[in-house]
């Protein structure tokens, strides 16, 4: 006879999951409508620089050029990334691109541009009013083949193999269970589709205070996986052609994020690629 009963155990990896969750909604809708600093660019903080040319710098330092922010009507931008995905993702005409965490919408925008009006950029998050920001974005934008989609990375509201190239930026690292994400990535995606997001990776153990932090968590610092381990997860889920390639420069942008301690001694941005195989 089987036993059905739960382990104490699993009822607190349940309970660490659900509050990680919350506190990262909580933490996403207060930036989503203007309560918490962020580097929006409509209301520079100090965060981004309180000048038009430090913010600018800033997201030259992530990967955006001055013609990516140009070509996106401010709102958008909300500073929240470590890398430029839709650069290195390889999107071409026709495309279908699901954004993971899709905040405010900047690089789905961006990705627009490269799907021309014959493909489509699904954005999905989990915070309603950062949806509700993005789409009031995509009406500024005249964004016609950008939708966003309220939902969990973790349960993605997308057929099987329907998406052509998945970009995220800095958010896979939020989610208690990264495993689940790459298998939901890897459903979704077409034979011969492609994973390409930017997140960081961690490269030091964190001092225990700063893991269990709810600013480190939320703030993409605690939630950081090391490399092998990152890669093992996607690979186990069927993913080949696996490659993440850290990027030393982003320290001058990470080690910003706290003010207590360096965040780039333990944590740094990387480029993550995978692929689902054609057959």
């Amino acid at each position: 006879m089987s036993d059905n009963t739960t382990s104490p155990d699993d009822d607190r990896t349940v309970h660490d999951a659900t509050k990680r969750r919350r506190e990262v909604r909580t933490r996403y809708a207060e930036i989503a409508t203007g309560s918490a600093a962020c580097c929006d660019d409509t209301e520079p903080t100090s965060c981004c620089g309180d000048t038009e040319l430090e913010r600018a710098d800033r997201s030259r330092l992530v990967g955006y050029s001055d013609g990516d922010r140009a070509a996106v009507e401010p709102g958008a931008d909300l500073g929240l990334g470590c890398g430029n995905p839709t650069a290195i993702a390889a999107i071409e005409n026709g495309d279908t691109v699901l954004d993971l965490g899709s905040g405010g919408g900047f690089d789905c925008f961006l990705a627009a541009r490269e799907v021309g009006d014959d493909g489509r950029v699904i954005g999905v998050d989990m915070t309603p009013e950062m949806v509700e920001r993005a789409r009031e974005n995509a009406e500024t934008n005249d964004a016609s083949n950008v939708e966003f989609r309220l939902g969990e990375i973790e349960h993605l509201p997308v057929a099987d193999e329907s998406v052509d190239v998945i970009t995220s930026n800095c958010v896979v690292n939020l989610s208690p269970d990264k495993p689940q994400v790459f298998r939901e990535a890897y459903r979704v995606l077409r034979p011969g589709g492609r994973l390409t997001i930017s997140d960081v990776v961690s490269t030091a153990a964190l001092p225990p205070d700063v893991r269990t932090d709810p600013e480190s968590i939320t703030g993409c610092i605690a939630g950081a996986s090391p490399i092998p381990e990152l890669e093992t997860m996607l690979r186990d889920v069927g993913f080949v052609d696996v490659s993440i390639d850290p990027n030393a420069k982003s320290q001058a942008f990470i080690r910003e994020w706290a003010d207590a301690y360096d965040p780039s001694e333990f944590v740094v941005a990387a480029t993550i690629d995978g692929q689902k195989p054609t057959t």
